[in-house]
């Protein structure tokens, strides 16, 4: 009878600890999630928040928009979609060639073109954050990003406001810094119920004998 209330014990103490392990790396990757549009359009000068854009079966894009000290910006330089969304790129005509190809390869344009007009669409069927520049002008900050679903928790502005979430003097993402602090309160709560647990769970057992 013992036995089995030990393996009880050091089971539920198992599951306790695999929960919170599991809290911690859904936070981290949450707070990852949202920096991750931020730190990418640092340097797109055209982007000052996400455009929310859900509700729309087609959603247009300006390539060589103005911006990055010249006509080298997509507008809106990031975008929030339903899956299912097409989004449409819609040349300007100015700042050269342009195309939209996707960090990691979900989709290319292709060679770069000049001329004005609708010359890329893409229907975004799966949920996610796409990253995506234009090959000549990625340098300059030539941008974009589409987030379809869901928006990471606390993401979405750039400039002062990203500054504001992410303060320099913490050393880390505000975001991180809080999951931090969770996630310690949450592993010393645990050790405070196993403690007791093995303490109190031991002593009832051995008080009432095998």
């Amino acid at each position: 009878m013992g036995s089995a209330h030990t393996v009880s014990r050091r089971a539920l103490l198992r599951t306790t600890a695999g929960a919170t392990a599991a809290a911690s790396a859904t936070g981290v990757a949450a707070a990852q999630g949202a920096s991750e549009i931020d730190e990418y359009l640092s340097d797109a000068d055209n982007y000052d928040e996400i455009v929310d854009e859900t509700g729309s079966g087609t959603v247009t894009v300006q390539t060589g928009a103005q911006g990055n000290g010249g006509a080298f910006a997509f507008e809106p330089a990031a975008v929030q979609v339903d899956p299912g969304t097409t989004i449409q790129w819609e040349w300007t005509g100015e700042g050269g060639g342009h195309n939209v190809v996707d960090e990691e390869g979900a989709f290319d344009s292709g060679t770069p073109v000049a001329e004005a007009g609708v010359n890329f669409e893409h229907t975004f069927e799966e949920e996610g954050v796409f990253l995506y520049y234009c090959a000549p002008h990625k340098s300059l900050g030539m941008k974009g990003a589409v987030v379809v679903g869901a928006l990471p928790e606390g993401g979405g502005g750039g400039g002062e406001a990203a500054a504001e979430v992410d303060p320099e003097h913490m050393g880390v993402p505000f975001q991180a810094h809080w999951v931090g602090i969770v996630t310690m309160l949450m592993m010393f709560v645990t050790l405070i119920f196993t403690f007791f647990l093995l303490k109190y769970g031991e002593s009832s057992h051995a008080s009432h004998g095998d």
